[in-house]
């Protein structure tokens, strides 16, 4: 585990004192000292990048893929060590790491078999029509290149699958682009690890080297200038809603803006439909209140809101989860900023006269720091539209049942709810079907529409949807999880009356890289 910051694929050293990481549930410093980056690391790793640019957009689909299954086959080699290093580091069970090093795993494979097939570039041809009446048309054939180089922030609650090698720079490194990894503070000898098996990486299937840096700062200096350098055309960003819009308002001051593709957490509601409750109202108490504290509840897709309607088997409901969350052992938090920020908002919900505790844990571990406390509150409908305060998303192993009087104040609720991830129905039979007018406008309010399952499961692939309407993302036409990802670091160019052997591959007429494409409107290989 090499320490330094690196540019450019080099290891380079810089002067000032060392910073550590620590074991969130002891407090005590983990082995390696790290240095914080300097303006000239910043500085010369975004000219290599620029540099790198212009070989590495054009190297193909091939190597590309090459390049990202030997990401790959060096991270799952790193093994226990890897492991081991991420639970000390995030509090995180050694199983939860095992599973994040899948994923990691499989994001790298599964943009290596995209641009390897190479349809992906949305290839589009309109061949010229000399003879068209009143007017001819000429030959027009698009396709998307590569935007640049790209930052990217790791994020605190995946320090693999959405860190130095995750689902980000697994996206921009397949659509073409550079990056420069922001390394974050709490990780850093997990992003030291990850880092250096991209570098043998790069090492053996010989792409520029400049196409990956990563620097290291336990503040916002760094950061701020990678946003702002000149050089820099698109930043990636999974984290609070503060900081997101932080890199926004950076990036929006520049003398050439650029996008901040910021995914900045979500409340997650849950409808349970009357029927529902009333035929399953102990079983689903018992799955939400395992939702609720997965992982210390530090899933941007954690279940933060349930909305029900008033009943009997809503009160069965909630004597069911104050059961269960009671009976949850506390988890260590990812850090003490953390940890603090989610006593101090989840505190401010017991000052709201209007509130009450269903239930909090009584299992907490006092031997560690940062433990985590389960906690359900519920609050009228009524008082909910009343106090947006209690709209906010909560960090952490918290939810808030919101109580309504009928289906009408239900809809009401839901009208007033900002841009999320998710959103979950839970329905008995055809029971949803009585229901059209809520649904569309729970379809309003989200990136994905789930049905009688949990949120807190994001799976990798070409349908998924991680991303929904401010301020649960920066933009909603865009993932950060599955293949579609890629579309991010990308823009479409057109090419007007080339000679075909000066085309790219793509738009050739031979269609030499035998990619699906849009011809005259119709999709072919030909």
């Amino acid at each position: 585990m090499n320490g330094n910051n690196i540019v450019g694929a080099t290891y380079v050293t810089t002067e000032g004192e060392p910073f550590f990481a620590a074991n969130p549930a002891t407090g005590i410093n983990l082995d390696g000292d790290f240095k914080k980056a300097s303006a000239a690391n910043v500085n010369n790793a975004l000219a290599l990048a620029e540099t790198a640019f212009e070989t590495y957009k054009n190297i193909g689909g091939v190597l590309k893929a090459k390049f990202l299954r030997t990401i790959a086959e060096e991270i799952a080699a790193l093994g226990e060590t890897l492991v081991n290093r991420g639970a000390a580091e995030s509090g995180l069970p050694i199983g939860r790491l095992q599973g994040e090093v899948g994923r990691t795993v499989g994001q790298l494979n599964l943009f290596a078999k995209l641009v390897e097939e190479g349809s992906w570039v949305n290839a589009v041809i309109d061949k010229a029509m000399p003879d068209r009446q009143p007017l001819p048309r000429v030959d027009i054939r698009r396709m998307l290149i590569p935007i640049g180089p790209v930052v990217i922030f790791g994020a605190s609650n995946f320090p693999l699958a959405f860190s130095v090698a995750g689902g980000d720079t697994a996206s921009a490194l397949a659509a073409g682009c550079p990056v420069i990894i922001k390394a974050h503070p709490a990780h850093l000898g997990t992003s030291a690890l990850v880092a250096g098996a991209i570098l043998t990486a790069i090492e053996k299937t010989g792409v520029p080297k400049g196409v990956f840096s990563m620097l290291y700062d336990n503040g916002y200096e760094i950061g701020e200038q990678l946003v702002k350098h000149p050089t820099t055309k698109a930043v990636a960003f999974t984290g609070s809603y503060l900081g997101g819009m932080a890199l926004v308002k950076m990036a929006q001051e520049r003398k050439q803006p650029v996008p901040v593709f910021a995914e900045m957490g979500s409340i997650n509601p849950i409808v349970f439909l009357p029927e529902a409750i009333n035929q399953k109202a102990e079983e689903l108490a018992n799955k939400y209140a395992a939702s609720i504290t997965l992982g210390a509840g530090q899933f941007c897709t954690n279940p933060g809101l349930l909305l029900a309607i008033e009943s009997p088997a809503l009160i069965r409901f909630k004597e069911t989860i104050a059961q269960a969350i009671s009976a949850i052992p506390s988890s260590t938090m990812l850090t003490a900023g953390i940890h603090k920020n989610y006593d101090q908002l989840s505190g401010e919900i017991s000052k709201i006269e209007e509130t009450k505790w269903i239930a909090q844990s009584n299992q907490i571990n006092d031997t560690l720091q940062n433990q985590s406390v389960a906690k359900v509150a519920e609050v009228s409908a009524e008082h909910f539209l009343a106090n947006p305060k209690l709209h906010e998303e909560i960090f952490g192993p918290y939810s808030l049942l919101v109580i309504a009087k009928d289906i009408a104040q239900l809809t009401a609720v839901v009208a007033v709810l900002d841009g999320q991830l998710t959103v979950t129905v839970m329905s008995e039979n055809k029971e949803i079907a009585n229901y059209p007018a809520l649904i569309n406008k729970l379809t309003e309010k989200t990136g994905r529409l789930i049905l009688n399952g949990v949120p807190t499961g994001v799976e990798v692939c070409a349908a998924m949807q991680h991303g929904g309407p401010f301020p649960a993302t920066t933009d909603s036409r865009f993932t950060s999880v599955g293949s579609t990802a890629i579309y991010r670091f990308v823009r479409p160019i057109a090419w007007q009356d080339w000679e075909d052997s000066l085309l790219p591959d793509e738009l050739k007429e031979s269609n030499p890289l035998g990619i699906f494409r849009l011809i005259d409107q119709t999709y072919t290989k030909d």
